[in-house]
């Protein structure tokens, strides 16, 4: 009998994790041992049990999947971890990496990726697609300035906001943060970026897919 590896599945939809649960049924090598909807849910899991591979989704209700990600890594440093998403990798792969994932796959993966990123994960690899292969590149040579890459989380996240048409009372409010602080974001945002508006902010966000 072979050892399995045990999967944690984290998404805060139940019909994602019923259709990467039947994926992943597909491999008899690997089997999801849990699932929580919740960063929290997440958190008290891994500390109640063993797994080998965590895919966890992005946009969680009480917390950020990077941030997740990041407590998992410190709490678990030897649990692979995938990101899941619904964004594409131009937007959230590189963060990702940089925090210790495995890998990252979008929520139209093929059940062949999906499975073959689990195991190479929980072999100690990294699945990493030849696009990012080549972003991760760019990275490293400095070169991706002048884009949303150039961000810090927390920079992404109002850019998001101010690019979804939320005024700046609404996006402090949201994140709780005071409206000054959230205007010194806006202009360290328009700065980095090289954009002279709200409007080609919006534009870019809409042009790179960063709003859903």
């Amino acid at each position: 009998m072979i050892d399995k590896i045990k999967v944690l599945l984290v998404d805060d939809h139940a019909i994602v994790r019923n259709g990467v649960r039947l994926m992943l049924g597909e491999a008899d090598d690997i089997s999801v041992e849990g699932e929580a909807d919740t960063a929290q849910g997440a958190l008290q899991l891994v500390r109640e049990q063993p797994f080998d591979v965590a895919l966890l989704d992005i946009a969680m209700p009480d917390k950020n999947g990077l941030d997740l990600l990041k407590l998992l890594r410190m709490e678990q440093p030897k649990l692979a971890i995938l990101i899941l998403s619904a964004y594409s990798e131009d937007i959230y792969a590189m963060r990702a990496f940089k925090r210790g994932a495995a890998g990252y796959l979008t929520k139209d993966s093929s059940t062949g990726a999906l499975i073959g990123a689990v195991r190479k994960a929980a072999a100690g690899g990294k699945h990493i697609s030849p696009t990012l292969m080549e972003k991760l590149a760019h990275a490293v040579v400095g070169r991706a300035t002048g884009s949303h890459e150039s961000l810090s989380d927390r920079e992404l996240e109002v850019l998001k906001l101010i690019a979804s048409g939320e005024s700046l009372v609404k996006i402090a409010a949201s994140l709780h943060l005071s409206a000054h602080t959230v205007t010194t974001y806006r202009a360290r945002i328009l700065q980095k970026m090289d954009l002279g508006s709200n409007a080609e902010l919006t534009r870019y966000a809409i042009e790179n897919g960063l709003l859903l």
